[in-house]
Formats: structure tokens, C-alpha cells, sequence
């Protein structure tokens, strides 16, 4: 197990990397401590929770809501969980999105620490604090931004993984690269999913990558006034999307990205949207939809994106440079 520890806003967070799941029992006591996992995880994986307090969630986006959270409390409540508990979310981002923001609230708070069990939990969703359930079709409406204790990479769970979830989790890595490391995103156009799926090591270090990439930018930018906002590269059109269609969240963010990388050649000057399509293509994921604008535009002016008349989208200078943009909602339903 190979141990970073990153000071992120006042908090400080390790990051296990290399670890088993069997190491979780020398980071926290069993017996103050509540796995929340959901029925996937569980199923495939049961045995490691034995001997753990566990709470198993419904699996998917649709329970990342407040009926869920209260559900969990009463059960918090039940095993007689307190200010010494700590909250771990063994699962995806469903998971450890529902884990940290219950932490945050329970008793006004209680600590909190993921083992993210999907590539897209390993490189986004568990890393960086933001912790929130859904609203009807608006993603993550309500939330809170609180670090977690420590995060614990565990690879053996992707042996489990569908394929969709893979092309869902490769749809943040080629974020990340098209917005900050044009290297890898040269990188992932060397390479393809079958190949990432069969070198483990490859895609542990992928993995490690993309977890220091996105912790750097959270480190200079906790509270998303800056430079984090780059993060949301594909997510404005994809989060308007993702809940209204029942899409995954890497199809949302590809169509996203897509979108927004027509948008950049227009408005940025950006030279390398048919390359970035390209490579998105070619890892499964979708980069275009029918869907019905006014709808779409309706959710994008409830987004937490938005200000006043305008909405602050992410666009591409070239690839690994990325740029805030306002664009007024009468420019942008054009576009749509």
C-alpha cells in the first residue's frame, strides 16, 4: 500500500493507493465504523464485508435522493451510530456522493472515507469533497463541500466492473486530458479500452494520474471560485441531459463534451474537436443526441452554472488548455 497525503483546504486526505480492501480494518475501527455500500457491490463482493456494520443501498442515480438519505439515518440512528462513527461508502459515485454528504449532516457531522469500487469513483467523484443528492432532473442540487479522511484504492473491484461502467469512468479520464495533460490524452489515443481492461498496472497508474491531476486542481481551488470550474468541461449540457434521459453519466458528459467542443471551435477557436470526438468514439461513448432543446434549456437555466442571463461553460482553447466562458442563454439556445 503506497500512502499520499494531501492537505486540501483544512482538511488533510489520504490517498491509499496500491491497497486491498483487507487494509481498510488498519485505517478504521470495525467496530465504530458503517460500510454503505448498494446491491452491486454486495452482491459480488459480500464476503469482504463481514464482520463489518453495513448498510446496502438500491443501486443507480434515481436513489440519490433525500428519501434515501433519510432512509439511512433512521438506520444510522438504529445500530446507535454517533460523533465517533465513521461513514465509509464502498461503491461508485451514487455511493460515495449519498456516503459524504450524510456524513456531513449526520449529528452535524461525523468522519467520513470512500473505497471507490468503479474507474469513474477512482478518478472523479470520490476526490475533491463534493458530496450531493439529485433534485427531480436537477444533478446534485443540494449538497455540501467536506473533505473525506482518506481514500482507499482497491483495483480488485474492477474485476467486477460491466462494460459500460469502464466506457462511463473513460469518459472523465479523456476530460481530464482534453482540459489539463494533452500527454495522456496522446496517451489514450495510443491505447483503447481492451487494452487498459487487460494491464492492470497501466490503468493503475492511469488511475493514480488522474487522481493527482484532479486532486492539484480541488488543492488550489476547494470551494470552486476558480480554476475547479474547468472540471465541469462537458457537464452543463451533460448534466441537463443525464437525469431527463436516463443516461449514464459518461454517456451524459461524452455528449457533453461533444457539444461543447463544437462550441469551442466557434467561440475559442478551438482547432481539435473532430480529434477529441474522435477519441471519445473510440472508447464507446456517445458524442451526439437528439433530445428536445426547449426542455434541455429549461434544466440549463436552473443549473447552479448560471448567472443571471448568462451560463458559465467550459470551452477549449486547444487540447489540455481550458477556458471559462459566460455565454447568454439566448446565444447558447441557438446552439442547442
Amino acid at each position: 500500500m503506497q500512502t499520499k497525503t494531501f492537505r486540501i483546504g483544512a482538511s488533510s486526505v489520504a490517498y491509499h493507493f496500491d491497497a486491498t480492501f483487507s487494509s481498510l480494518a488498519s485505517i478504521v475501527e470495525k467496530k465504530n465504523s458503517v460500510l454503505v455500500t448498494d446491491e452491486n457491490v454486495f452482491g459480488h463482493h459480500g464476503k469482504r464485508f463481514k464482520g463489518w456494520n453495513t448498510i446496502v443501498l438500491k443501486p443507480g442515480e434515481e436513489f440519490k435522493v433525500q428519501a434515501t438519505v433519510d432512509a439511512v439515518i433512521d438506520q444510522l440512528i438504529e445500530m446507535g451510530a454517533d460523533r465517533q462513527t465513521t461513514l465509509v461508502g464502498v461503491g461508485g459515485g451514487v455511493v460515495t456522493d449519498l456516503t459524504g454528504y450524510i456524513a456531513s449532516i449526520y449529528m452535524r457531522g461525523v468522519p467520513c472515507g470512500f473505497v471507490p469500487t468503479t474507474l469513474l469513483a477512482l478518478v472523479d467523484a470520490s476526490i475533491g469533497g463534493k458530496n450531493g443528492i439529485d433534485v427531480g432532473v436537477y444533478k446534485n442540487m443540494a449538497g455540501t463541500i467536506r473533505q473525506p479522511q482518506f481514500i482507499l484504492h482497491d483495483m480488485g473491484f474492477l474485476a467486477t466492473l460491466p462494460d459500460a461502467e469502464w466506457r462511463s469512468g473513460f469518459a472523465e479520464i479523456i476530460k481530464h486530458a482534453a482540459i489539463r495533460d494533452a500527454p495522456m490524452f496522446r496517451q489514450l489515443e495510443a491505447s483503447d479500452l481492451d487494452l487498459f481492461k487487460k494491464k492492470k498496472k497501466e490503468t493503475a497508474a492511469l488511475v493514480m494520474r488522474n487522481a493527482l491531476l484532479k486532486t492539484k486542481v480541488v488543492q488550489a481551488d476547494e470551494r470552486e471560485t476558480g480554476d475547479r470550474k474547468l472540471l465541469n468541461f462537458g457537464h452543463t449540457l451533460g448534466h441537463a441531459l443525464e437525469n431527463q434521459y436516463e443516461l449514464s453519466h459518461g454517456e451524459a458528459i461524452s455528449i457533453g463534451m461533444g457539444f461543447a467542443a463544437g462550441l469551442s471551435a466557434v467561440l475559442a477557436g478551438f482547432r481539435q474537436a473532430e480529434r477529441l470526438t474522435a477519441l471519445l468514439e473510440s472508447y464507446g461513448l456517445p458524442v451526439a443526441a437528439e433530445y428536445d432543446a426547449d426542455k434541455v434549456l429549461d434544466v440549463l437555466q436552473k443549473d447552479k452554472k448560471k448567472q443571471q442571463d448568462s451560463i458559465r461553460f467550459i470551452l477549449l482553447e486547444r487540447l489540455g488548455k481550458a477556458v471559462i466562458q459566460s455565454i447568454p442563454i439566448n446565444q447558447l439556445a441557438k446552439f442547442l
